[in-house]
């Protein structure tokens, strides 16, 4: 039935989007792709399962938690690691070479405490409930994760586009140098947008470890690729093209399983978002714009 495949793939496509909300707002303001991004939306769905099996919490407990610790470990991320090769000006491929890095890291950290194996979240984690309209089956995890989806897409944009903040950091996307000397505490928001950004990938990381539900440590690797190709599809460091990029691919994976077949998934997803490039090879609200010093 296609409006139910238009279900499921628009609630994938959500989690999409809200992975690449993060990945692009990283790249729109520092002028880093943060290829550390998919482990840190592995360690979210961690630490989410983590706390949530240990201590009986339940899951808007387990998502809080997700949230605050992936964020605080983007923070660390930062410091560790894009502040000192900020301050040296390092060409822009040494910080991605060193999130590779980092990457690798928490991967490896990952596997050595916890193991290689698959982990499920409690089985009573999200209400079994289902709605029914129109002959429409919904999940209770999948309305939840578009509403949250939703609302966090929409908060992020309203705050970016109509408060003080948002102006602030759209001028450090424009230049750094620019808005420091206008007043802006440019690091302090360096910091703000690496927080956002991998609590954002953590949240992300909790609702896909529910979708399929499996949680292991190399779960952010195939994400991390499709993260890359959201962006590009939208247009790098554009928030309205990492939400319809996210779903653009959600949309197409889940499709050309149901009247295609799941081998062919990655193919037909990637080679469609191929050809939208070679008609527009600077995505669907790109510009030619370089970033000034």
């Amino acid at each position: 039935m296609l409006e139910q495949q238009l279900v499921n793939a628009l609630s994938l496509g959500c989690v999409y989007a809200l992975f690449a909300l993060g990945f692009t707002l990283i790249f729109g303001v520092l002028g880093v792709i943060n290829l550390s991004h998919g482990a840190v939306f592995m360690v979210g769905a961690y630490a989410a399962v983590q706390v949530m099996a240990h201590f009986d919490l339940p899951l808007w407990i387990g998502l809080l938690f997700a949230f605050v610790s992936c964020g605080l470990l983007g923070l660390l991320i930062d410091f560790l690691v894009l502040k000192p090769l900020r301050a040296r000006n390092a060409p822009h491929l040494i910080p991605m070479i060193a999130t590779i890095g980092v990457a690798i890291i928490l991967n490896n950290g990952v596997q050595g405490l916890f193991g290689a194996q698959n982990v499920r979240f409690p089985a009573d984690a999200v209400s079994s409930e289902s709605l029914n309209l129109a002959g429409i089956h919904l999940t209770a995890l999948e309305l939840g994760i578009i509403l949250l989806s939703f609302v966090l897409m929409a908060v992020l944009m309203l705050a970016l586009k109509r408060t003080q903040l948002g102006r602030a950091l759209r001028a450090i996307a424009e230049s750094p140098k620019a808005a420091y000397l206008l007043g802006i505490n440019v690091e302090g928001l360096f910091y703000l947008t690496s927080f956002a950004a991998a609590a954002l990938g953590g949240l992300a990381g909790v609702l896909i470890g529910l979708y399929s539900n499996a949680v292991f440590p190399l779960m952010g690797q195939p994400m991390l690729h499709k993260g890359i190709a959201v962006i590009i599809l939208g247009g790098m460091g554009d928030i309205r093209g990492a939400m319809l990029g996210g779903l653009f691919l959600g949309f197409a994976e889940v499709l050309s399983v149901a009247y295609i077949g799941s081998t062919m998934r990655d193919a037909v997803a990637f080679g469609l978002l191929f050809l939208v490039l070679l008609v527009r090879p600077k995505g669907l609200f790109g510009t030619v714009q370089e970033r000034k010093v």
